[in-house]
């Protein structure tokens, strides 16, 4: 398989010469050791998936350590936790930088490994399924943001799929992007790999067909605002497991959870986060969408494009280092679209929000390559916001090009993100 750049490439070479560590965390199979080799082809690599070495490691993790000198690439290290303390003493021996790269696919386990040992000495890197920029091969490393600017600058790379719903279903493994590969076959693959190492490693799951079932009810609400009792209900288990349930998907990188906008001002907001699938692709096998003919004009059509859109505006930042999750979120609620209006007592939903620099920038989202001003009504919600300023706002969509909706509002094709 030919090796597709990754976005991310810069980013990790900048900080293995600022850092003594360079961690790489993500899903499975997004290509962190693949990415690792490339980027440093000349450095000496480990995997713990390799039991006798995973035995060592954690049984003697300072003999391993003086066994493995740097420079050292490390895969899997969640596998052995004991290590993290030590690597924290053979960093502080000297002030040499990229001692280490280390991955793993167990992203929420790695970060606090790494935050609680590793503090000040490490560069955390998230790494995700391919984006659609990666796949067009299109170089633009700017994080999304509706603003003039960006669109002037981002026309000038910006290249339109010939099918934008065969990518939403295929999804962004860098596996399938080889015709050869059966996507149904790499999923059936994918998922039974995922059940008896990730969730098995994560936590003491023992019913792994009621955990499959649990994964297909969270895919089925990929996009919607997350009901514990609801998806309870449906696999049969209590809202606490489905609670645990949930933390392991998210900590392995299988879904992503939206936090609602919250302000003092807002009292009619709801406070119900919302379940995402970080790959529409792994979605869509879950749900048994088989092609993507079927999936565009589908019950859950609308789902899936807000699905993709949210994965890949999270991907152009975490593409560049940045930790998204302290300044995106959603609203939903029965605030007054403006001070003057009555109140009608209907619900409201701004999609997506991207704070910046004290300033909110509002999206909606619609599969449509017909969108209307009125779809962004909502936006003035955020008016009512004193301390914080609204900036333009957008409709990312299917239309042919970039425009003007309304004052501040414009409309984006979604692969202008």
């Amino acid at each position: 398989m030919e090796y597709l750049h990754r976005a991310i490439e810069d980013i990790v070479k900048s900080s293995e010469q600022t850092f003594k560590i360079v961690l790489v965390t993500g899903a499975r199979q997004t290509g962190k050791s693949t990415l690792l080799s490339r980027v440093f082809p000349d450095r000496r690599s480990i995997s713990f998936d390799d039991q006798f070495l995973e035995e060592q490691a954690t049984d003697n993790p300072e003999m391993f350590l003086m066994l493995n000198e740097p420079p050292v690439t490390m895969d899997e290290v969640q596998r052995v936790p004991n290590l993290f303390r030590y690597l924290k003493m053979e960093c502080d021996k000297d002030e040499k930088k990229g001692k280490y790269c280390l991955s793993g696919s167990q992203p929420f386990k790695l970060m606090e490994y790494a935050s609680d040992s590793l503090a000040g000495r490490v560069s955390i890197i998230e790494m995700s399924t391919l984006s659609l920029r990666e796949i067009m091969g299109d170089t633009f490393v700017e994080p999304f943001l509706p603003t003039i600017d960006y669109i002037k600058r981002r026309q000038l790379t910006a290249k339109k799929p010939d099918n934008i719903w065969e990518i939403i279903h295929r999804g962004g493994y860098p596996a399938l992007l080889e015709k050869e590969m059966d996507w149904q076959r790499y999923f059936a693959s994918y998922v039974k790999t995922y059940l008896e190492r990730d969730v098995r490693e994560l936590s003491a799951v023992h019913d792994l067909d009621a955990f499959r079932k649990f994964m297909i009810a969270c895919a089925a609400r990929t996009g919607e605002m997350l009901n514990y009792s609801n998806i309870a209900g449906e696999i049969g288990k209590d809202a606490d497991t489905v609670k645990n349930w949930i933390s392991i998907l998210e900590a392995s990188g299988i879904i992503y959870i939206l936090e609602p906008y919250t302000a003092s001002v807002l009292k009619r907001a709801i406070r119900t986060p919302k379940l995402y699938f970080r790959d529409t692709g792994l979605a869509a096998y879950l749900t048994r969408w088989l092609t993507p003919e079927t999936l565009a004009n589908g019950a859950m059509s609308g789902a899936f494009f807000e699905t993709f859109v949210i994965s890949e505006i999270l991907k152009s930042y975490s593409n560049r280092g940045l930790d998204y999750r302290y300044f995106v979120s959603y609203y939903r609620g029965k605030d007054k679209k403006k001070m003057s209006e009555d109140d009608s007592g209907r619900e409201s939903e701004i999609d997506f929000i991207i704070e910046e620099n004290g300033i909110l920038y509002p999206l909606e989202i619609k599969k449509t390559g017909a969108v209307k001003a009125d779809m962004t009504s909502a936006f003035t919600i955020l008016d009512k916001i004193e301390d914080k300023k609204r900036g333009m706002g957008a409709v990312i969509c299917m239309c042919p090009q970039p425009g003007a909706l309304r004052e501040n509002v414009l409309q984006i094709p979604v692969w202008y993100i």
